[in-house]
């Protein structure tokens, strides 16, 4: 009876975390071609690392041909587990470089959509800051959804992240930093858009696009007195949805500036139709120490002071 062979038998080499990182940025760049540009190198060696590491893992982890790039579902968990292996390791460079005057070494962070145009910039400040102080430190930005934010900091692939606090994980320590307002708007065209001020009534007889993502019961609340007709998983879909002239919608007032300023959008009886979301720094409790998320954290609590 033949036994089944065992990848990776030996030590995880320099050889093999190479390989990973060069995984990593193929999947985050959708593919071979993209990620050329990325890696700086041929998309010949970039196809030869590839088959490397599916034979030194024994695995088949992407398709790849005419039809496009697809992972296999083999190679979407070891994509996951590359993210966490190069985690553990940065997180071991980080310590060890922690131990000298120059700060080295990356953070990754992972942040809510749509935050970059808040006028009051703790994150971006924060970002300067510590690269001021660490000229070589490498900052990793991640796009995605607060939940996934929170698992990631969790299991270490995220070294911090910013979210809405809606309900607090008992495993992450929350550093509060500022409150987004929110109003209910309609563009140019809508049947709203001249009005003064609208009552619970008016609102109900008029489509709405409402978020299909977590929010507060008080923020629900505010959502109770429109007609879903539409979702959205981000507030981009809102925007998209709000600017066709056909729905209302929640948008925070930053994000929906632009469309203000243009005369595409406006906020009806802004005074009552608001709302607040208040956002956090979130750390996982008894995380190792790491210099660089120490003074990245130490930037951004005495820019929220």
């Amino acid at each position: 009876m033949s036994r089944q062979r065992e990848a990776l038998a030996g030590q995880v080499s320099d050889a093999d975390l190479r390989l990973l990182r060069i995984y990593r940025k193929v999947v985050e760049c959708g593919g071979f071609s993209a990620a050329e540009v990325e890696l700086n190198i041929s998309r010949a060696a970039i196809s030869m690392a590839m088959s490397d590491l599916e034979t030194r893992l024994g695995l088949r982890l992407c398709q790849r041909g005419r039809s496009g790039f697809a992972l296999t579902d083999e190679g979407a968990e070891v994509y996951e587990a590359t993210l966490q292996l190069l985690a553990s390791t940065e997180g071991f460079r980080t310590r060890i470089n922690g131990l000298h005057a120059r700060l080295k070494g990356e953070l990754n962070i992972g942040i809510t959509d749509n935050l970059v145009t808040m006028p009051e910039m703790l994150i971006t400040d924060a970002l300067s800051a510590l690269k001021e102080r660490g000229p070589d430190v490498h900052i990793n930005i991640r796009m995605i959804p607060p939940n996934d934010i929170e698992l990631a900091v969790l299991d270490g692939r995220l070294h911090t992240g910013v979210i809405p606090s809606l309900k607090p994980l008992p495993g992450l320590h929350y550093r509060p930093l500022y409150a987004e307002e929110s109003r209910l708007y309609c563009a140019a065209g809508h049947a709203l858009f001249e009005a003064e001020s609208v009552t619970a009534a008016e609102l109900a007889e008029h489509d709405a696009v409402l978020p299909a993502y977590a929010q507060t019961s008080a923020i629900k609340a505010m959502h109770e007195p429109l007609k879903a007709a539409a979702s959205a998983t981000d507030r981009e879909g809102i925007a998209f949805l709000i600017l066709s002239g056909r729905y209302l919608g929640y948008l925070p007032t930053h994000y929906a500036e632009r469309w203000v300023r243009d005369g595409r959008m406006r906020a009806l009886d802004a005074h009552h139709w608001h709302y607040l979301t208040h956002y956090s720094a979130i750390t996982r409790k008894g995380a190792p120490p790491n210099l660089v998320l120490e003074r990245y954290l130490e930037e951004l609590e005495r820019l929220a002071a």
